[in-house]
């Protein structure tokens, strides 16, 4: 299958209504281009937790800190609808995705399944298409080169995720990588292929095994720009990580309701609380001690 048809018809792939509704709410609301669905909410088309977005703005490609991050709720047909939305602009997120930044999370993120829930227009959606089949490309050619030197399809997405997970700031679980795949089946299977012929890398299928004949001197290249991801990955992390604490909107609502589901314990949000969540995160924190130390 041609690459460029097998992203078409993943970002078209069916989701629960509620969510187009609220993907459709926050686009128009922040005026965008398009909104992206992702993670595990869209593998098992459940309504529950909190529902990840991407919502991608006009205008020219941003610098500095992006993505800036919020939480919404929203109460449809009688159900609460949680979200954590990253914005960010459409000309960013493809530059990202194809590797023309210093980021590694937009390429390694959309090289698994997301869906286009809703596009402003036509030329919006192609658009969306075109940068995630550049992480496609970006995530392939990478796979390659961090891999054996020759394989099945799995043992190129493993050795990229593993690379991945060692540059970002996050604990995983062993195996981390290989549930991705398993979980995703359906989705990475020819993947790889698809995306080394789309990039114009050759290599010789036998079998189950593929044989990449990337050339020396463009495995070293990649190497090379994959050490400057991989040494300032970390440190980006902790950058949009302090950053989040000063930009995070919603950030209050959010912990309120993480803290409720995990312990039980119900912590109104209060105007102070909502504005000043790392301040307010001792006090909360106590509370939750002190409330579960009477359950006992």
């Amino acid at each position: 299958m041609a690459l460029s048809e097998r992203i078409e018809t993943s970002l078209a792939r069916r989701v629960d209504p509620a969510i187009s509704a609220f993907a459709a709410r926050l686009g128009k609301e922040a005026g965008a281009l398009a909104v992206l669905f992702y993670g595990s909410n869209l593998r098992t088309g459940s309504l529950e937790g909190v529902i990840d977005f991407y919502v991608l703005l006009p205008g020219t490609a941003e610098t500095g800190m992006w993505p800036t991050v919020s939480y919404r709720e929203w109460e449809h047909e009688g159900e609460t609808l949680r979200a954590k939305i990253a914005t960010m602009t459409l000309a960013k997120f493809g530059l990202a995705a194809s590797g023309q930044s210093r980021d590694t999370t937009i390429w390694a993120r959309f090289v698994q399944p997301s869906a286009l829930v809703w596009s402003r227009d036509d030329e919006s959606a192609e658009n969306v298409a075109t940068a995630v089949l550049g992480a496609c490309v970006t995530a392939a050619k990478l796979a390659v080169a961090v891999g054996p030197d020759q394989g099945e399809e799995w043992d190129f997405w493993r050795s990229l995720f593993r690379a991945t997970y060692k540059a970002e700031l996050r604990v995983e679980k062993p195996g981390r990588e290989n549930s991705i795949l398993e979980l995703n089946a359906d989705h990475f299977d020819g993947l790889l292929p698809d995306a080394l012929a789309h990039a114009g890398v050759d290599f010789a299928p036998q079998g189950h095994i593929i044989v990449p004949k990337m050339g020396a001197r463009e495995r070293a290249d990649l190497l090379d720009w994959w050490k400057t991801r991989q040494r300032l990955g970390k440190v980006l992390n902790i950058a949009r990580l302090l950053r989040a604490t000063r930009t995070f909107e919603g950030a209050g609502r959010y912990a309120a309701w993480k803290v409720e589901r995990h312990t039980g314990v119900k912590v109104e949000v209060t105007p102070w609380r909502e504005k000043h969540p790392v301040l307010a995160a001792p006090g909360v924190l106590f509370k939750v001690w002190r409330a579960k130390r009477r359950a006992d």
